[in-house]
């Protein structure tokens, strides 16, 4: 009668802790600076490294396996966005990210960071032959800080 008991047991502790591991839902937006930074956060919560390391500019973009690497051991990070700022030139956007970062490590360390990301954008008006160029990450600055998740926010001098 009870044969398969220890099974059910296990399957309803694998399922628990499946629970408590929650991916976030998939987001690829690319329709302003703030949303590709976005964009870029959830591709590193759901370990999706080589979708998070696309964003950036391909001439200005980190060594891909140095930039895996660097968030092998995060498990999530919470993101604050500040206050956009964007100027136009010669057929492209310039934009600047604030950003405050909460990240959490696989052993459950929290570290607090802030920064800026700097971002363009080729005007669509103008891109006349392939491959067309979204919105990309130029560069982006990040400082660990003491300052608590809520208080802290990236400057973009």
């Amino acid at each position: 009668m009870y044969k398969h008991a220890p099974l059910c047991i296990l399957a309803l502790i694998a399922s628990q802790a499946l629970a408590e591991t929650t991916v976030p839902d998939y987001s690829d937006n690319r329709s302003s600076a703030a949303d590709v930074v976005r964009s870029l956060y959830n591709a590193i919560n759901r370990h999706e490294y080589l979708r998070g390391w696309s964003y950036y500019r391909p001439d200005s973009a980190p060594e891909y396996r140095s930039f895996a690497d660097g968030y092998g051991d995060t498990d999530q990070v919470a993101l604050r966005v500040g206050t956009v700022t964007s100027d136009g030139a010669a057929g492209s956007i310039h934009s600047q990210v604030p950003v405050a970062l909460r990240a959490t490590s696989m052993n459950g360390t929290v570290a607090v960071y802030e920064g800026c990301y700097f971002l363009t954008q080729v005007l669509p008006a103008i891109q006349e032959t392939p491959p067309f160029r979204p919105i990309m990450i130029d560069v982006g600055h990040l400082k660990k800080t003491a300052k608590t998740f809520a208080k802290a926010m990236g400057t973009c001098d």
